[in-house]
């Protein structure tokens, strides 16, 4: 028998793959049909900075100052006991999640800004989150603020979160630190419990009848494994953080070079909005068939296998592939005379 099994963040999961957060998580019965279908946990969708920002304003504005426009005005302010909030509403599908699912279950925060996150915090973990996803959904276009000052704002969201959780935090990043190897550093030495690699920034598309820039969702494609495959092999070797892959992976095959990489798990998003929870059963029967096949007892044996510091050729993931790669090309016949 084939031992799946992996550790995650500290937490010891029945195999690698995790459910990302994605709009599947936000309803319970779809989260049951996940964990029957073989998930080892799941984060769930994110709760936004700005949803609970706006949120608040709108409280303060209703609730608070709503007197002064007319001296009657208190007689029509709603009932303060039957105002939900998007917070609330998150911790009670957590706290429900948590009590029917038997797999770890990921609170996932997203937002840009240290104000607040200590509450949020302390609240989910309360809750009966087993870990915390924090995703800086941040895209630098400021010429006056340097890369110090973005990466700075990572850790101080960071450093915010680990004065009040003991829950472990992992931080999902973006693949546009100028040195990644050595911001992952000083997020270990911050406190983090392990970095997701790697956040997915959706790009506008530009209408040409109507030219208005126009939101764009894709889902991911099986090419952008590719990057976490090198940059996870080149982490693996240099820090003691929990790896966790995302991005792309659709196959069997997908889920195996993350490992063999140095993955400690992947997770998986847009093949299961693609083609529903049975898509992990489906990769699932894959990796042990692959692990079987090759007389491995574990995932554990053949995980980061292939990490840079285990090749035969180290610069396989550095710059000499690439002046290979680009050397080796040749057209198609027919393309060129």
């Amino acid at each position: 028998m084939i031992d799946l099994s992996t550790d995650y963040l500290g937490l010891r999961l029945k195999n690698p793959l995790v459910p990302s957060a994605s709009p599947l998580s936000r309803n319970l019965d779809t989260l049951l049909r996940l964990e029957d279908a073989g998930a080892a946990a799941v984060v769930l969708h994110s709760l936004y900075e700005e949803e609970l920002v706006a949120e608040d304003a709108m409280t303060e504005r209703f609730l608070l100052h709503g007197d002064l426009h007319d001296a009657e005005a208190h007689t029509f302010l709603p009932d303060h006991g039957q105002f939900v909030g998007a917070l609330e509403c998150y911790l009670e599908h957590l706290r429900k999640v948590k009590a029917r699912l038997k797999i770890p279950v990921v609170a996932s925060l997203n937002g840009v800004t240290p104000a607040g996150w200590v509450d949020l915090g302390r609240e989910l973990q309360q809750a009966g989150a087993d870990a915390l996803e924090l995703n800086v959904y941040y895209v630098a276009a400021d010429p006056l603020e340097s890369g110090d000052v973005v990466e700075a704002r990572y850790l101080a969201l960071l450093t915010e979160l680990r004065q009040v959780v003991s829950i472990p935090v992992v931080m999902k990043l973006s693949p546009f630190f100028s040195s990644l190897p050595h911001f992952v550093r000083k997020l270990e030495a911050a406190g983090a419990s392990g970095v997701a690699l790697f956040n997915r920034f959706f790009q506008p598309d530009i209408d040409l009848q109507t030219l208005e820039m126009v939101d764009q969702l894709a889902l991911s494609s099986r090419d952008e494994t590719l990057l976490r495959i090198r940059w996870i092999a080149i982490l693996r070797s240099q820090t003691r953080l929990t790896l966790a892959a995302t991005g792309g992976v659709y196959e069997p095959e997908d889920a195996l070079k993350l490992l063999l990489a140095g993955a400690d798990v992947v997770h998986l998003a847009s093949s299961l909005l693609a083609h529903g929870p049975e898509r992990l059963t489906h990769i699932l029967q894959g990796i042990s068939d692959w692990l079987m096949e090759r007389e491995y007892d574990s995932v554990t044996q053949m995980k980061g296998s292939m990490r840079q510091s285990r090749l035969r050729d180290p610069s396989a993931v550095a710059r000499e592939s690439y002046i290979r790669v680009l050397d080796s090309y040749t057209p198609r016949s027919g393309v060129w005379r």
